[in-house]
């Protein structure tokens, strides 16, 4: 196994308009998704919950309907948001590589994390995208509901009356039309947003499955993976502190929280990667495990459920599921467990925004301390889209122009400036010929910057370039929703990665 911290690149997001970020290289990309495929299904020797990994993976695939075993899966994920043009890159990406490797592109709209992202704004315009009040600080988007037919409509009228002579025209309008009719059909948030983009990228050429996370979770092969985890919650919690030991010492973080906690062991409960998501209450808790015997438990009220080791997988998964449904709870993954399960589960590779694959770093570490496996590669994609007034145009640089002013300002008066520096240091400490000194050579620099035009010059664009600052901010902006682009736009981004690839 090579030395993972060397598998990675020091990955930036773009400043220019519409160009991407694409880590490998196309090529290798697609290499590595087929060297991916053909270690994972080779790889008997790792059990999970005592059934060979490549099992699980061939029965989690024919559940995502992936009929071949050598058929390549290109997969993404992420929160179900009004997504910004980095983040749909990656699905611009994973049809692009699909397309080319002759394989099926699927992207995961994870519904189990908090909801993110849900305010409709451009330059001149913001609102919620939903009136649902519990949109504030729900546990998971799922509890989220649509926008009602009243707040729809406010939506369509007030963000058409605010694009009105834009001088381009944004796909948002069909965004909106979508949206409305989907509403019939969606009981949550997420399913509506999922299917409304899915739809959108489809006019747009873009063809990859869109898969709602959480039935995933009650899968037979995703519930003997967490299985197996909980069963050995004291070795995994060990692999998962020392994987984030390892990168926060690499990358010099001393902040014990950063990038996120470690798991928490406390007398005889052990924390273990799970959200305990309690379906009739719509709240959510860190998932512990509990000492019962020589091994561990889950407990609701006075029920316990044994964790075996040495269950088969099929009949633990069951096992679980079963007491899951009876108290009416889920299992659902944390981040970092989140993308192991899919990456090795299902995915032949596995497409990141520069966030995720920053952190799967520790989730590589911790597939090889705990799966004693090479972990599966993966890819980082991202794009940088302006909103379109700002195409052309140079950001303003205050710091540059600030720097300049202070070089400027300190050669004002030259050689004299040396002499009379050169007088202070001689003077005694607190003396008051040293203070009179210090004044006078201030009071020679301030005659000669008010007699340079120049230096006024250069501080009258200051005060200009400040203010253009607040314009710029909203022009420069990165995470506007995509659909704000005008479809032209999008298009290019998409003839570039088919290209690279």
């Amino acid at each position: 196994m090579d030395d993972l911290a060397h598998r990675y690149a020091a990955w930036k997001a773009p400043q220019e308009d519409c160009t991407t970020l694409l880590w490998p290289a196309g090529g290798q990309l697609l290499a590595e998704a087929r060297e991916n495929n053909q270690r994972l299904a080779a790889a008997d020797a790792v059990r999970i919950q005592n059934a060979p990994l490549p099992l699980l993976r061939q029965s989690l695939r024919r559940f995502l309907g992936v009929d071949a075993d050598d058929q390549l899966l290109v997969a993404t994920g992420h929160q179900t948001e009004l997504h910004h043009p980095g983040v749909w890159a990656k699905n611009v990406l994973i049809d692009a590589a699909a397309r080319k490797a002759g394989g099926i592109a699927a992207h995961f709209a994870v519904d189990t994390d908090a909801p993110k992202h849900l305010v409709l704004k451009f330059p001149g315009y913001v609102e919620p995208f939903t009136d649902d009040p519990a949109a504030a600080g729900p546990d998971w988007s799922g509890l989220v509901a649509p926008p009602t037919p009243t707040h729809l409509h406010r939506l369509i009228e007030g963000s058409a009356a605010a694009a009105q002579g834009l001088g381009f025209e944004p796909i948002l309008p069909q965004f909106l039309s979508v949206v409305r009719r989907q509403t019939l059909e969606a009981e949550h948030l997420p399913k509506l947003l999922a299917s409304s983009l899915h739809e959108v990228d489809w006019d747009l050429g873009l063809r990859y499955t869109m898969l709602l996370a959480s039935p995933v979770w009650q899968s037979e092969p995703f519930l003997a993976f967490a299985h197996h985890i909980l069963a050995h919650a004291d070795r995994y919690a060990a692999d998962y502190n020392a994987s984030l030991k390892a990168y926060r010492e690499r990358n010099g973080i001393r902040t014990p929280g950063r990038p996120m906690p470690d798991l928490a062991r406390k007398d005889e409960r052990c924390e273990t990667p799970f959200w305990r998501d309690d379906l009739t209450r719509g709240r959510r808790v860190r998932l512990w495990v509990e000492r019962s015997g020589d091994g561990w438990a889950l407990a609701a009220g006075d029920d316990r459920f044994a964790l075996d080791p040495n269950a088969d997988a099929h009949d633990a998964a069951g096992r679980l599921l079963a007491w899951l449904r009876r108290h009416n709870l889920r299992v659902a993954p944390r981040a970092l467990t989140l993308t192991t399960s899919l990456r090795l589960l299902a995915a032949d590779q596995f497409v990141h925004g520069i966030g995720g694959g920053q952190y799967d770093q520790v989730a590589d570490d911790i597939v090889a301390r705990f799966f004693r496996l090479d972990p599966p590669k993966f890819g980082v994609t991202t794009a940088t889209v302006y909103w379109p007034p700002a195409a052309g145009r140079t950001r303003t640089s205050v710091p540059k122009m600030l720097q300049h002013g202070h070089r400027l300002k300190h050669s004002l008066l030259g050689r004299r400036k040396r002499e009379l520096v050169a007088a202070i240091d001689a003077a005694p400490r607190r003396s008051a010929d040293r203070q009179a000194l210090f004044q006078q050579m201030h009071a020679e620099l301030d005659a000669a910057i008010a007699r340079n035009a120049e230096l006024q010059a250069l501080e009258q664009a200051v005060r200009d370039a400040s203010a253009r600052l607040v314009e710029e901010r909203a022009l420069f902006d990165r995470e506007l929703f995509y659909a704000v682009q005008p479809r032209e736009r999008l298009e290019r981004v998409i003839e570039a990665y088919r290209g690279a690839l």
